[in-house]
């Protein structure tokens, strides 16, 4: 779980902090850089498997296609910044596998990763420019440091069961070294030996190599980065069928889900189980689409495949081909909340795309549903699990819950030789975790969030029947505000006349 983010030199993301949730909202216009901070969350996650030039390489750049390493720096006029820093600060599993399948325990599951990197044009080392780290840490956070730094409403036994274990010295460190600067990585024990490697010749983040005889943790933090996605769900991946012998697993951008959702209905001792949980499926597909009756995998194993089937009210069945966009893109959503398996952060773009705006509230409950309920402790039914998205919908940003929104504006500011340069501000609403604990955003500017919200006119929003509540009672939404109410009926007044 990822509680908070810094980042600056990356992009048009300067001096840039963000804390999160178990469920966070970022709203604000096209191009003011909200995807620039999903990139870096998933540049972070790439940097955990791949080498510095492979996950240079991944990152998209304004077109959406992947960039030159040079233009991953925040760049003003033609001159680009020097250095480009994160600091993440991460809860990771207590336990788990490491990569040869062998049991991996935490010394400690809250820390901090910095990591800095800078842009060297060709040299001996390479003919092409590339990336240099300058500082590389992974340190403990200690449990009695977690109470301030976690700001989002949870419960003491909800924070007890995913913060604990002690340690304060590092696992990784920097120190400055007659070549430079040097990466060390320490082994457990205070007597542990310490490794020493030159900065400049990694080919990767020392995280990145890290097995579990070495450091438990650091492979805990290692896959912990890799779990972190960014969901891509492509409809023509969500509508293939799967061989009987695919990965089980939802992919990043929606392959493997009749696959995914076998493997969750076979996994109950009975068929009992099995029908259960095509209900709970069914059910919670049902939200979007009334006319859903049952939701089924067809095996045949003629062909070795498995198919998605939908049966409607009327006895009819479907395949996923003919499901539309939005339901599909909701059902592997379904999917995903069901799947206890999955944890880790998931980053959605414009998750109402497809939907139609009165199940648009549908969308956020169960995107609420999948992150982590920090009112219970983390287990079995209640993973370890967060939400990340963004939105340029007005109707999005009325239904989200206040304390998750956080609102992007393009921002000028001054950058290399004094001149300005475009950089993206996030702020929050008054009176929010975010804008009351130790590290503070700005507060939105009423007047700016609901000119916003007000050019695309409001929708009504139905109110939320007892079955939603007692699933998971709801926070208060934007648009259930006190201070907004009277804006919203003068909107709708203004669009009325």
């Amino acid at each position: 779980m990822l509680t908070r983010l810094s980042v600056s030199g990356f992009k048009n993301l300067v001096d840039t902090q963000v804390s999160f949730g178990p469920f966070t909202c970022i709203a604000g216009a096209n191009g003011v850089g909200k995807s620039n901070l999903f990139d870096a969350i998933q540049f972070l996650s790439n940097l955990a498997t791949y080498s510095l030039q492979e996950a240079g390489a991944k990152v998209r750049d304004e077109s959406g296609r992947a960039g030159d390493l040079k233009s991953l720096f925040s760049r003003t006029g033609d001159t680009y910044a020097d250095i480009m820093a994160f600091e993440a600060e991460m809860i990771i599993p207590p336990n788990g596998l490491d990569d040869l399948g062998q049991r991996a325990e935490a010394q400690i599951t809250f820390l901090r990763y910095r990591l800095e990197l800078s842009y060297e044009e060709e040299s001996t080392i390479s003919t092409m420019g590339r990336l240099v780290i300058r500082k590389e840490e992974l340190t403990p956070i200690s449990i009695g440091d977690a109470h301030g730094k976690l700001g989002f409403l949870h419960r003491p036994d909800w924070r007890n069961s995913v913060v604990n274990g002690r340690r304060t010295s590092p696992f990784i460190s920097t120190t400055d070294g007659p070549a430079g600067a040097i990466i060390q990585r320490h082994q457990v024990g205070n007597q542990g030996r310490t490794w020493q490697y030159i900065a400049s010749t990694l080919p990767r983040t020392l995280l990145s190599n890290i097995n579990s005889s070495e450091s438990s943790t650091a492979v805990l933090a290692k896959h912990e980065l890799q779990s972190w996605r960014l969901l891509q769900m492509e409809p023509s991946a969500l509508r293939q069928p799967d061989s009987i012998d695919s990965a089980s697993h939802l992919t990043s951008n929606g392959l493997h889900l009749p696959a995914t959702l076998y493997r969750m209905a076979r996994q109950g001792a009975d068929s009992v189980e099995t029908d259960a949980q095509y209900a709970r499926i069914s059910n919670r597909l049902a939200e979007m689409n009334e006319d859903v009756r049952r939701v089924m995998i067809e095996r045949d194993d003629k062909r070795a495949l498995l198919t998605l089937q939908v049966e409607d009210r009327g006895g009819t069945r479907h395949s996923a081909r003919a499901l539309s966009d939005g339901t599909l893109r909701f059902l592997a959503l379904t999917v995903i909340e069901e799947d206890t398996q999955l944890g880790g952060v998931l980053c959605l773009e414009e998750p109402e795309n497809g939907i139609h705006p009165e199940r648009i509230q549908a969308m956020i409950r169960l995107l609420q549903d999948i992150s982590t309920d920090p009112m219970e402790p983390v287990g079995p039914d209640n993973p370890l699990r967060q939400v990340i998205i963004n939105t340029h919908s007005p109707v999005v940003v009325q239904v989200v819950p206040d304390d998750s929104l956080v609102v992007a504006e393009r921002v000028m500011m001054a950058g290399a030789n004094k001149k300005a340069t475009s950089s993206v501000q996030f702020s929050a609403l008054a009176d929010t975790w975010r804008t009351k604990n130790e590290r503070s955003l700005p507060t939105v500017q009423k007047g700016k969030l609901l000119a916003y919200l007000g050019g695309a006119g409001l929708v009504d929003i139905a109110e939320e029947s007892a079955a939603d509540t007692e699933r998971r009672p709801q926070p208060k939404r934007v648009i259930d505000r006190s201070d907004m109410q009277m804006q919203f009926k003068l909107f709708a007044a203004d669009d009325e006349s």
